[in-house]
């Protein structure tokens, strides 16, 4: 789907090259088309930045608004769609950063100045989301129209089962690149954009950085120069920790507002001379030397299903360099079914072998490739010396060859069979795979008798990480979750190195393991996320959240283990989150924790509790769906103006259905075919190459004259419009009974 929307777009720009937009006022020149560069030519086209384009089925429509430019006729449409970049007239970025999540909103201005003004076309906006973001909100105005993004739950969406099955709209591309189209925007229209969403801060060393897609291509800066270009980012840090947030760097230039301990403000408007070319990048220090923690709790908010109280707790490692990390014994369990082939398994082997060479000389490896069976670089673990690692990549470049099925259930065993029991190391399993298995549910239930049952540090730590949608995401967050360790997911192949690589480093790296908080266990109608709680590494604070009721102590007490094999105390003092809304931080992990719990113990009750928290925080899910609601504004200022009579009458609204955003619960199917994980995304638009295949299909069943399938291939190496023209053709001289007239002219011949 990235390729057809690259496609689309750069026929697109070169639609509009002819355009004419008259002279620049400011300099008496006449204003260029537009101009692809040598390093445009080679982007891929993708949004970098939030986008609207204008969908270009009929080239003829493509013209100056405002001044006719009396260009030649253009013959024939565009199959697909051709995507023009709308010029860009305005944008503001506003960014709340709580503890580790930060909540983005990006408005702007898009006229639609490529298209004639007694024309409409469609406009599709695309906007890139941050680190494991998710979607929460939409706002589209225009004069005559508003657009906005709503959640409905799957049930009722299902209940209207035709608009169900036409949703074909609303989908990620990449895992990352949120795109759908609002319909029958006139030529020369503003349209007014907003887009929020959450997303990750990343962590390293103390410090949270942040990155948000905002490299706007050249295209969309306006086509007078002169037009002014105002850039504003307001930006507010809640560390929620008490402690001194100490502001490091950032991309652009930003004044600094206000700084109250714990929080930091930061602003800018200023007028550029183009579009920011550089994502927004900002970094800030929240961790002292030493392992720092509080208690935060928070009130249910209005209107909320769940009225028990509710609590966030939060363990930051510090400064990498104070503490002693533990001793590792490692084995990589890697996925080389024949789906894994190319770049999936390359970008894992490039990943591995990084890790390898990260190892201490005291840390112990081995490693397991599997398919229907097993592939053992050693019979047990060994010394992580210059030597073996070296045998060990050699090992990997022989035996990582990608044929097969995919069986997790053996290797996981060997795994978790093949650490030592004396203790004083930290034993790890990162499990690596593209596939989903029949015996999902009977690995979590065997995996929790002998990892939660044992207990302790020589109890293995589960890490895992999938690549595309054939997996079963929530099988793989739950194992990860049963054996506190670490889950991660990369839905981009480009992502799969670098996203794995650092799953691994943060996983690599604990500071205090066995961590325990005896005190949460005596509060009434205690609800836990997670269930286990995760070892606190340099890369990773830890975050756990829940509901209760009555009381909380005023401190709490937090136990584990060091490095050193020492005892771990920390008192946390407990405080009411004054300006830290804990229900949006804690909301997408307790939508996938809920999801994760619902999937392993088909209980329905927890489906509904998903539901209802996805529909409450406007987190997507699994059990719900997206809608976008027009409004005729044109309609509604002609009803009655009482708030009443509005909120009853559906005439000036229509509701269209999107694709869910759910990841699913893994494919079966496609996982014993071993098909690639890039068939896995959806397509942009219904090509003419399934029309071609359906007209193939269609002349075969009427007859088997060869002409016609000479002239069907013909049509397949000339253009996709012959398809199209040939497949009316036979659908007319079938009504007609005519296509016998066909069959035996062919045979005359």
């Amino acid at each position: 789907m990235a390729e057809d929307f690259s496609r689309a777009v750069e026929l697109g720009l070169k639609l509009s090259k002819r355009i004419y937009y008259g002279k620049d006022k400011s300099t008496g020149a006449s204003a260029p088309p537009r101009q692809l560069s040598m390093t445009a030519e080679a982007e891929s086209f993708l949004p970098t930045a939030p986008m609207v384009y204008a969908e270009i089925n009929d080239p003829s429509m493509v013209d100056n608004p405002d001044v006719p430019s009396y260009q030649p006729y253009v013959y024939g449409r565009c199959d697909p769609p051709a995507l023009i970049p709308l010029r860009m007239h305005r944008v503001s970025l506003e960014v709340d950063c709580c503890l580790d999540t930060a909540f983005v909103t990006v408005s702007g201005a898009w006229r639609l100045d490529c298209v004639s003004a007694s024309r409409s076309c469609s406009c599709r906006i695309a906007v890139p989301i941050g680190e494991q973001g998710s979607v929460l909100g939409v706002e589209v105005e225009s004069p005559l129209k508003s657009f906005s993004r709503e959640l409905i739950s799957t049930e009722d969406a299902e209940a209207d089962a035709a608009k169900t099955a036409s949703s074909k709209d609303g989908f990620l591309i990449k895992g990352h690149i949120y795109t759908f189209k609002v319909p029958k925007i006139d030529g020369g229209t503003i349209l007014s954009v907003k887009f929020s969403w959450s997303q990750k801060l990343l962590y390293q060393d103390g410090r949270f950085s942040l990155n948000v897609p905002f490299t706007f291509p050249s295209y969309v800066n306006p086509v007078v120069k002169s037009t002014s270009k105002r850039e504003n980012i307001l930006v507010n840090v809640n560390s929620g920790i008490g402690t001194e947030v100490f502001f490091e760097s950032t991309s652009h230039p930003l004044k600094k507002i206000k700084h109250e301990a714990s929080k930091i403000g930061f602003s800018t408007e200023r007028e550029v001379p183009c579009w920011s070319r550089d994502d927004f990048n900002i970094s800030y220090n929240v961790a002292s030397n030493e392992i720092v923690g509080g208690v935060l709790l928070q009130s249910p908010p209005l209107h909320d299903f769940d009225e028990r109280e509710m609590f966030c707790l939060y363990l930051y490692p510090g400064k990498i360099m104070n503490h002693k990390v533990f001793r590792k014994e490692v084995v990589f369990l890697v996925d080389i079914s024949a789906s894994m082939q190319g770049t999936p398994l390359d970008c894992v082997k490039t990943a591995l072998l990084t890790a390898l060479f990260k190892l201490c000389p005291v840390d112990t490896f081995n490693i397991i490739a599997f398919n229907e069976s097993s592939l053992l670089f050693s019979s047990s673990t060994v010394q992580a010396t210059k030597d073996m690692v070296g045998k060990a990549s050699e090992w990997i470049e022989m035996k990582f060859v990608a044929e097969g099925g995919t069986n997790i259930a053996a290797p996981l065993n060997q795994a978790i069979n093949m650490f030592s029991k004396a203790g004083g190391s930290l034993p790890l399993v990162f499990l690596v795979t593209d596939g989903a298995v029949e015996d999902e549910k009977e690995i979590c239930d065997r995996m929790r008798r002998h990892l939660v049952e044992g207990g302790g540090l020589i109890t293995p730590r589960i890490c895992t990480f999938g690549i595309g949608l054939y997996c079963n995401h929530y099988f793989l967050q739950m194992l990860a979750q049963i054996g506190r360790g670490h889950y991660d997911a990369a839905f981009d192949l480009e992502c799969v190195n670098s996203r794995l690589e650092r799953l691994i480093s943060s996983a690599s790296s604990v500071v205090v393991a066995d961590i325990s908080v005896d005190s949460l266990k005596d509060l009434d109608s205690l609800e836990i996320f997670p269930a286990q709680t995760p070892d606190l590494s340099t890369g990773s604070p830890v975050l756990i959240w829940g509901r209760y009721t009555r009381s909380f102590p005023d401190n709490v007490e937090v136990y584990g283990t060091l490095a050193d094999l020492g005892k771990f105390e920390l008192t946390i003092k407990v405080q009411n989150a004054k300006d830290v809304p804990i229900d949006r931080v804690i909301a997408r992990r307790q939508v996938d924790s809920l999801t994760a719990c619902a999937w392993l113990s088909g209980s329905k009750q927890l489906e509904e509790k998903a539901t209802k928290l996805s529909l409450f925080t406007g987190v997507p899910s699994e059990y719900t769906s997206i809608t976008v609601v027009e409004t005729d504004k044109c309609i509604l200022a002609a009803m009655t103006k009482t708030v009443e009579e509005r909120r009853d009458d559906v005439g000036a609204k229509k509701t269209t259905f999107m694709r869910s955003l759910g990841i699913g619960f893994g494919d079966l199917e496609a996982t014993a075919e071993n098909r690639p994980p890039e068939q896995a995304e959806p397509k942009l638009y219904e090509t003419s190459e399934m029309m071609l295949k359906a007209a193939t299909n269609l002349c075969s069943k009427w007859c088997d004259c060869c002409c016609c399938m000479c002239f069907l291939q013909c049509c397949n190496k000339l253009n996709d419009q012959c398809a199209i023209a040939f497949t009316q053709l036979c659908t007319i001289l079938a009504c007609f009974e005519c296509i016998n007239v066909c069959c035996e002219i062919c045979s005359g011949d």
